[in-house]
């Protein structure tokens, strides 16, 4: 169950807050509703009980504040607003990284894409679904590591009524196994149609909490559905009665053969129809708007609608031949029972509420158990049995999925291998230019050179995307900072810039014998340490950008951090080191290698000398101070948001 206890927002300025001392209880076994007008303050609750928006109060899942859970996805499952994804990201690439990320079996994504009903849709972009598709992906997101709680931000939002009806449905099966269900809705009538409790937030105060039969009784306004052929003459003949007996009666003509009247009742509008000779096919009682288009599906004739929206047959109607009970979910043709799943899921029932709730029921048990024989409609996937991990990340294995499920990092490695190669014929042409640039593509003019800047464009990515598109933790807001996230970074990133540094220099090698012949390839003398200094170079730019978009959470600013290291520190730290120093006007490359007073054997000396030599050099000491300074911000900033 979900306790929410004093949320209250941070002050606006002079604005009183969007949500004031907000306390409620979400049971398991409910669908509950947060009921509220556009501005009444239902997201804010909803954001300040996971944690994503800074204020005062304390909620409870099953007992723990969301922080103080291990594995928070696998305890709550959200959807605010649309899916967080990259658009293009194909529906079953966005699922399988979510598994890695939560820890669940790669095969539970094409459950919950049956579950969804998106199989047919699993190799689109989530850039072109539609709105519908968009919900269903959005709600799959949700059920993808078996959560025991639901929090929907109006589910329903831009939906057709099928794929109302379908996204209830699922609901209020998902409740029926003993799950917590809490979504929010700004319509009083689909509140009492679909939830078992309805809390009533206004200008971010609660003004009711009720279950939804007491809602519907005191909040909405009871009326008589009537479908006739002469609907216009008895809505006229209504309004006439009502002038001579002084009764507040309100007909309502919807249109065709529709009739809604208020404040009257079936046996009086069944009176004035028999005296004047009209014909009714239809005079049903209801509570709110339960009609057509509600989400809920229309009753039959001679159904009556309950305050839940489902409809009752009235007394003496006959029902179906076999005796069976009415199941307007269910499809025609198909007997009862033939959908369900091989392995049904245990009910998600506290410990502690299953004893109190059989000895004193809540006002929906009976619908609830009668829901639990139709979650073949719903079709809820099977659950999951997890091994328990040392961290609810499998940060490797999600970074790879990641890195690999679209196809810009592709995109740039190509780019980066054709510019490189082009500049190197360029300069080979031109002459005057040291093998070592030639083979790397890189002119004197070039701060940086082309696969250094694409490998901290590739490592931006890696962190900038996931403040654009927070796919971690779908609607978890921010990405966590988390160190074993950070080294999956830092890994991935590391050997595809090593990857990209190698092939660039074979491109490169390749393009100019191809060209120029072999006098244009020959192998330097000192290939050791060049190469090592060339894969430092890469591979650090790659980690820069990494890091500054963590920092700063943008790719932009990743790679203007890769940028600033040649413009900005390069001049900084050569003007400061390469000066004579206060003592002696020894250069720091011969302070560094004197200042080792041990002599490594086995010519472990030499390494270790071209080591200082390249961290010496102006690039190579700003881009290390650049990486120190980066990490440091980094850890910081994670600091002070756990603080938070």
């Amino acid at each position: 169950m979900i306790q929410a206890t004093g949320l209250t927002s941070s002050p606006r300025k002079e604005l009183p807050p969007a949500v004031d001392d907000v306390s409620f209880e979400a049971h398991a076994g409910r669908v509950t509703a947060l009921l509220g007008a556009p501005g009444a303050g239902k997201t804010t609750a909803l954001r300040l009980m996971l944690e994503l928006q800074r204020g005062r109060g304390i909620t409870h899942f099953r007992g723990r504040p969301l922080h103080r859970i291990p594995h928070p996805a696998r305890e709550v499952g959200v959807l605010l607003g649309d899916v967080p994804g990259h658009p293009a990201r194909t529906v079953r690439g966005h699922l399988r990284m979510l598994c890695a990320a939560t820890g669940v079996p790669v095969r539970r994504a094409d459950e919950v894409l049956e579950t969804a009903g998106l199989v047919s849709l699993r190799d689109e972009r989530l850039g072109i679904l539609s709105r519908g598709m968009d919900r269903r992906l959005g709600l799959a997101c949700a059920l993808l590591p078996d959560p025991h709680t639901l929090v929907l931000d109006e589910p329903a939002r831009g939906l057709s009524a099928t794929e109302s009806r379908w996204l209830y449905g699922t609901l209020r099966a998902y409740a029926a196994q003993g799950g917590t269900v809490l979504c929010t809705t700004a319509d009083p009538k689909e509140a009492a149609r679909i939830a078992d409790h309805v809390v009533t937030l206004e200008r971010g105060r609660i003004v009711a909490d009720q279950a939804a039969a007491d809602f519907s009784r005191t909040r909405l306004r009871p009326r008589v559905a009537v479908r006739s052929p002469h609907a216009a003459r008895l809505s006229a003949l209504l309004a006439q009665e009502a002038r001579a007996t002084r009764r507040s009666v309100e007909a309502v003509h919807e249109g065709g053969n529709r009739l809604y009247v208020y404040g009257s009742t079936c046996a009086d509008v069944g009176e004035v129809a028999f005296r004047h000779g009209i014909v009714v096919h239809q005079l049903a009682d209801e509570i709110g708007d339960m009609g057509p288009g509600a989400g809920a599906g229309e009753p039959a004739p001679g159904e009556r609608a309950t305050p839940a929206g489902t409809a009752v047959r009235d007394a003496g109607e006959p029902g179906p031949a076999d005796g069976t009970a009415r199941d307007p979910d269910r499809r025609p043709g198909v007997p009862a029972g033939a959908d369900s799943p091989a392995s049904a899921s245990p009910p998600r029932r506290d410990p502690g509420e299953s004893a109190a709730e059989e000895a004193h029921p809540a006002p929906g048990a009976r619908r609830r158990r009668a829901a639990r024989t139709r979650d073949t409609a719903a079709g809820l996937p099977p659950s999951v049995s997890v091994r328990p991990a040392p961290r609810p990340l499998r940060p490797l294995r999600y970074e790879i999925r990641r890195a690999t499920g679209v196809g810009t990092g592709f995109f740039v490695g190509a780019a980066v291998l054709v510019v490189s190669a082009l500049t190197a014929v360029l300069l080979a042409r031109a002459g005057h230019t040291p093998q070592p640039r030639l083979l790397a593509g890189w002119p004197r003019e070039l701060p940086l050179p082309p696969a250094a800047l694409g490998a901290g464009l590739l490592g931006a990515l890696a962190f900038g995307d996931e403040f654009r598109h927070p796919a971690l933790a779908a609607d978890r807001g921010t990405v966590p900072r988390r160190l074993g996230l950070l080294t999956a970074k830092l890994l991935v990133a590391s050997a595809t810039a090593l990857v990209l540094a190698v092939l660039t220099v074979g491109c490169d090698a390749e393009l100019l014998y191809l060209v120029y012949g072999r006098e244009a390839v020959g192998v330097p003398a000192d290939w050791l340490p060049l190469g090592a200094g060339w894969l430092g170079l890469v591979i650090g730019c790659a980690c820069a950008g990494v890091l500054a978009a963590g920092v700063f959470r943008s790719t932009t600013a990743g790679l203007a951090a890769v940028v600033a290291v040649p413009l900005l520190v390069v001049p900084l730290v050569h003007k400061v080191t390469e000066g004579p120093a206060a003592r002696t006007p020894v250069p720091l490359a011969s302070r560094l290698r004197d200042g080792v007073p041990l002599r490594w054997p086995f010519g472990g000396g030499h390494h270790l000398d071209a080591v200082l030599r390249l961290v010496a050099q102006p690039v190579g000491g700003a881009l290390t101070l650049s990486l120190a300074a980066l990490l440091c911000a980094y850890v910081l900033t994670g600091l002070r948001s756990r603080v938070r």
